[in-house]
């Protein structure tokens, strides 16, 4: 098993970030590696809660992840189960990996901090860190126009 670790300084409060990770509407605007679109975004933001994001790539290609939520800690903390139901990393077909994410405040807004760990390899860790820095990319440009 490996995991991957991406540090981002965003300039919203963390509020407003985690509402951004959380919320339907806000999953729509940055999930998925590339500009492609949000096709459902689906969060019952609750431990035990569940959610379900599909995206459609600039390649055409769907992709679609779901999972539970372990921690809830707004809006500092977030935790997560991850396996992917359509498209994603053939490595990771049938597992669950784990995702965590943590919000800090500092000066101009929130130091995030995402993991992705047990993924089944270092080619999956290598293709999914590509694709949470896209994604992260995405997040941080729509929190900096809103």
């Amino acid at each position: 098993m490996t995991s991957l670790t991406i540090v981002r300084r965003i300039a919203a409060r963390p509020s407003i970030v985690f509402d951004a990770l959380t919320t339907p509407e806000g999953i729509a605007c940055w999930w998925g590696p590339d500009d492609g679109p949000v096709l459902l975004a689906e969060a019952d933001i609750r431990v035990g809660g569940r959610f379900r994001v599909r995206f459609r790539m600039l390649d055409g290609s769907e992709h679609e992840s779901s999972g539970e939520y372990l921690e809830v800690d707004k809006p500092v903390r977030l935790a997560m189960s991850w396996r992917w139901t359509g498209g994603g990393e053939p490595e990771e077909a049938g597992g669950e990996s784990r995702v965590e994410i943590d919000l800090r405040p500092i000066g101009n807004g929130t130091e995030l901090t995402f993991t992705h760990a047990r993924l089944k390899t270092e080619a999956s860790r290598i293709s999914h860190e590509e694709g949470w820095n896209g994604a992260l990319d995405k997040l941080a440009r729509h929190l900096s126009v809103i």
